[in-house]
């Protein structure tokens, strides 16, 4: 800090471009605290103010005067900041014999705040941002970032990228480019009428190893991520959660529902936070030479991710069959723009309570016929009807006591089902899978709502009614 400075200064407190958690009322605050040097007696003030107009906040927050300390240090807290911004926080020194006070001594001040909702990015390659290609999608004032280099900024594209990084934990090889999570903030922004703030935490390649603190091994992840959010005040709205390319092979996929369980667990211990809300991702296709065990996996994972958000409250699931890739395995510009909107869908319906419908269908039922030649299955939500753009695809599979049950047509009669005809009858128990493998052939979706269906494994199949 140079030695001549003069009047109030700012030494701790909000930085420019920080948005603040808003607390479940509605509000939020800021504390801040310095130094002040000036001739005689004197009293620091403090006010927050619109950044466009310069019109204080509220009538409290107009011109207050702060704990000014004859040893030459304030503090004071601006409280029952209202949601919104962009807010400017301004300081002077109103010495004891200024009665007018505009022409007091000048103060530190702190640009472009807000207080709004954080959602902390976590997951690997495809949360860290690896599409590649031209996109429509600007920076907009009031959508802000905490970088890398622990410091706020304007959100813009690449949000993972390592300038100046403090942290090594989660710092990429290579330059990322485009993640889903600015297009997300825009809608929410929009939808719930404050800022958003984006905490930058993940990595990729990264393990789920490496977010769980319940696994053996150094959860490195877990710690910069918890490190992240004090940093940020200690309280967000939310985490934002793309993982589980690591996870799908035979080792690692069938443990996946449970060890992601105990790591959202572990989350919300650290965050103190015990309905803190995850938005999940269903994974998306991947391009590889196929062979079993990458193919069950990868249907294991999807599994997990699906039943996770039946079974643990707080926890959404949105799809991505329907999402074009940029390479083998990384989304595409264009389809993370359509993640980016279904995800912030989930957060305003399941997080915010909006009546929006925004629940992907899911399958319900899975029955077989008297014959035991066709299984039917029922999905829910549905709008309209179920039904494939691709008319002969299968991305079905049924396996039986006796091995996998060749699929002979898929049928849509035009509502919430699809009926898989097969080729022999099915044997003892059987189970289905749906939008099965690592690159299954196109899904059916929900016609009305242009919405596939989430990817399903093992779900046993139930024998027909009788009669």
């Amino acid at each position: 800090m140079p030695d001549n400075q003069v009047g109030a200064i700012i030494d701790e407190g909000p930085s420019d471009w920080q948005i603040i958690q808003r607390d479940a009322d509605g509000f939020g605050a800021f504390a801040l605290s310095g130094r002040w040097v000036a001739e005689g007696q004197a009293t620091v003030q403090v006010r927050l103010v619109a950044q466009d107009t310069g019109v204080p906040v509220a009538a409290h927050l107009d011109w207050a005067a702060a704990d000014t300390r004859p040893d030459g240090t304030w503090a004071a807290t601006l409280a029952d900041v209202p949601a919104g911004g962009l807010y400017r926080l301004e300081t002077r020194l109103n010495p004891k014999d200024n009665l007018a006070g505009e022409w007091s001594t000048r103060g530190d001040m702190r640009h472009f705040l807000g207080v709004g909702d954080l959602w902390v990015i976590a997951g690997q390659s495809n949360s860290a941002g690896y599409g590649r290609g031209p996109h429509a999608d600007p920076p907009e004032l009031g959508i802000h970032l905490f970088r890398n280099s622990e410091t706020w900024a304007l959100a813009s594209h690449p949000l993972n990228e390592s300038t100046d990084t403090r942290h090594a934990a989660n710092r990429e090889g290579g330059n990322p480019a485009h993640s889903p999570y600015l297009h997300f903030a825009r809608l929410l922004k929009q939808a719930l009428g404050c800022p958003i703030g984006l905490v930058q935490t993940s990595l990729g390649g990264s393990p789920l190893t490496a977010w769980n603190p319940t696994e053996p091994g150094d959860a490195v992840l877990f710690d910069n991520m918890v490190h992240c959010i004090k940093l940020v005040g200690g309280r967000v709205r939310g985490i934002l959660w793309y993982q589980g390319e690591s996870d799908a092979g035979p080792a690692e996929a069938p443990s996946y529902e449970e060890r992601f369980a105990n790591a959202v667990g572990a989350w919300r211990a650290a965050t103190e936070s015990p309905g803190l809300p995850v938005i999940t991702v269903q994974l998306n296709r991947v391009y590889q030479d196929p062979s079993e065990e990458p193919d069950r996996g990868w249907s294991q994972v999807r599994e997990a991710q699906r039943r996770l958000a039946k079974s643990v409250p707080g926890i959404a699931v949105v799809p991505t069959f329907d999402c074009g890739l940029t390479d083998g395995i990384h989304t595409s510009p264009g389809g993370n723009m359509l993640i980016g909107e279904r995800m912030a869908r989930a957060a305003l319906g399941a997080v915010h309570g909006k009546p929006i419908d925004y629940l992907p269908p899911d399958l319900q039922t899975a029955t077989l016929a008297p014959n035991a030649m066709s299984i039917d299955l029922a999905f829910a939500p549905v709008t309209s009807r179920m039904e494939c753009i691709a008319l002969l695809a299968n991305a079905f599979r049924v396996e039986d006591e006796s091995g996998i049950v060749p699929i002979d047509t898929v049928a849509y009669p035009g509502d919430n089902r699809a009926v898989l005809r097969l080729r022999r009858p099915a044997v003892g128990p059987a189970v289905v899978h749906g939008g099965y493998g690592a690159n299954p052939q196109p899904v059916p979706m929900d016609v009305e709502r242009i919405l596939p269906m989430l990817g399903f494994y093992g779900v046993p199949v139930q024998p027909a009614p009788q009669e």
